[in-house]
């Protein structure tokens, strides 16, 4: 586990299951339908229980750029925050897109007084994203959304393979420079 500041955020960078992770809320990658198929999403459902879908269907559509979040089910974070990094289930993603949801994500957890978050790699699983691409995106926007508002001051950003650990680690490095 690694830690960095960038202006008031903590930010931690681990490997491991993100459905694990005792913290306030877990950011989901999603899809504009709010379905949770596959990847992170899917593996929240699974663990957290299918509750969490039909919470987060009942808000759909969601626009990306926009966040939503929902009740956790059986995991130990109290919400789910839902962020669409595509339109269409099993689409493909863009940096911008990232860049969207994980301000989305921090904005929404901001006004929710939401002080610990945990993200997985946005974008780079079903969302075929390159996860030097996706971190260096997401540290610029958790540090803007959070510089921009109260409340997340500590992030943890979690890793299902050390190729992403290592480009999370990267981005950290260039961003605290």
């Amino acid at each position: 586990m690694s830690c960095y500041r960038i202006g008031q955020v903590k930010f931690i960078v681990k490997r491991g299951d993100i459905t694990e992770e005792e913290v306030e809320a877990i950011v989901v990658p999603a899809n504009s339908r709010l379905v949770m198929g596959g990847g992170v999403a899917g593996a929240v459902k699974t663990r957290g229980g299918e509750i969490i879908e039909k919470e987060a269907m009942s808000k759909a559509p969601v626009r990306i750029g926009e966040a939503v979040a929902t009740s956790a089910g059986r995991l130990r974070a109290k919400y789910v925050i839902h962020a669409p990094t595509m339109e269409r289930p099993a689409g493909e993603t863009d940096a911008e897109k990232v860049y969207k949801a994980t301000r989305a994500a921090v904005e929404l957890a901001n006004s929710l007084g939401i002080s610990e978050i945990a993200f997985p790699g946005m974008g780079t699983g079903v969302g075929g994203l390159e996860p030097g691409v996706a971190a260096r995106t997401m540290v610029r926007a958790i540090a803007e959304a959070a510089a921009a508002g109260k409340g997340v001051d500590k992030v943890r950003l979690v890793a299902f393979d050390k190729r992403l650990e290592e480009a999370f680690l990267k981005a950290l490095e260039e961003a605290s420079r």
